[in-house]
């Protein structure tokens, strides 16, 4: 038998990223932890984390991380139909899912919220990158995903979503000062642009599309999608907006379209782990029906 009190230790000290924020989580000491972690890896005989900052499982520590997230997924269900086995009442369990950033200031946050308020969870959600939280699965961190890849991870379900669709735009300020010339590869190389972070390859993609060559685009870097669309209004640079997220400032004219009728559409799709879960399941239902009113149709 599996020892579920070091299954949870090890799943702690992934989660929280070490051994002590794993202990106050937990309520033990960090001794404790890594006392039942050592014994862990000696009856798999591996090692099963990586020891650094933050700490990262082997694939061996992030096969048992998936685990523990499961049984405690299929533990909950148990217990809201044999209230017997929770004498302290119905327990809520961790819910992790990934998102990319834009998704989750448009349509996915009142979907999980509305989620989160019926259903007996407590859903931690990690933003990043549309071609990155599928990586997030593949660690074993989170049981689900919006994510800009169709093929699943290994011992996932992948189902699209629809499209979202970006529109590169800039204050019409900026137009006058940094492209009264046209928008061209020569402009471009020249006007600051905006970007999420190191990871955001959206404004590239566009540019390739448009100049059919890689053009090295000067950068701000704004983690924020609402902080995107008040840089690009105040004249900071221009990027690549949801068209969802910015279409009152497109409608009154704060924000123009670099070129018009070029927008970008990117496919989402949304991955969850292979496991018989109604909690899983239900969660499955709300995001596609959200996603299929916010979306476009792939």
């Amino acid at each position: 038998m599996l020892d579920y009190a070091a299954l949870a230790a090890l799943a702690a000290v992934i989660r929280e990223g070490s051994f002590e924020r794993a202990a106050l989580a937990l309520h033990v000491t960090p001794s404790a932890v890594s006392q039942r972690i050592r014994l862990l890896e000696e009856r798999v005989g591996c090692a099963l984390v990586i020891r650094e900052q933050p700490c990262r499982a082997t694939d061996t520590g992030r096969r048992l991380c998936q685990h523990v997230d499961r049984v405690q997924l299929l533990e909950q269900e148990l217990q809201g139909t044999m209230p017997a086995l929770a004498p302290q009442g119905l327990t809520r369990v961790a819910l992790p899912v990934a998102v990319n950033a834009d998704s989750l200031a448009t349509w996915f946050a009142p979907a999980i919220a509305a989620f989160g308020a019926e259903a007996p969870v407590l859903v931690e959600v990690a933003v990043d990158d549309q071609d990155h939280t599928g990586q997030w699965l593949r660690s074993g961190k989170v049981l689900a995903a919006v994510t800009g890849t169709a093929r699943p991870a290994t011992g996932c379900n992948s189902r699209p979503l629809g499209a979202m669709r970006y529109v590169a735009a800039a204050s019409p300020a900026f137009m006058d000062r940094h492209f009264a010339g046209g928008v061209t590869a020569g402009s471009l190389a020249q006007a600051p642009s905006l970007v999420f972070d190191a990871k955001d390859a959206l404004q590239d993609r566009w540019v390739q599309r448009l100049c059919h060559r890689r053009v090295e685009l000067p950068r701000h870097t704004l983690p924020s999608p609402q902080a995107f669309v008040t840089a690009a209004v105040a004249g900071m640079g221009w990027g690549l907006q949801p068209q969802a997220l910015a279409a009152t400032q497109l409608q009154e004219g704060s924000l123009v379209e670099l070129v018009p009728q070029t927008a970008l559409d990117v496919p989402l799709y949304w991955q969850h782990a292979r496991v018989a879960s109604a909690l899983l399941d239900g969660l499955s239902r709300v995001i596609q029906d959200a996603a299929a009113r916010a979306l476009l149709p792939v």
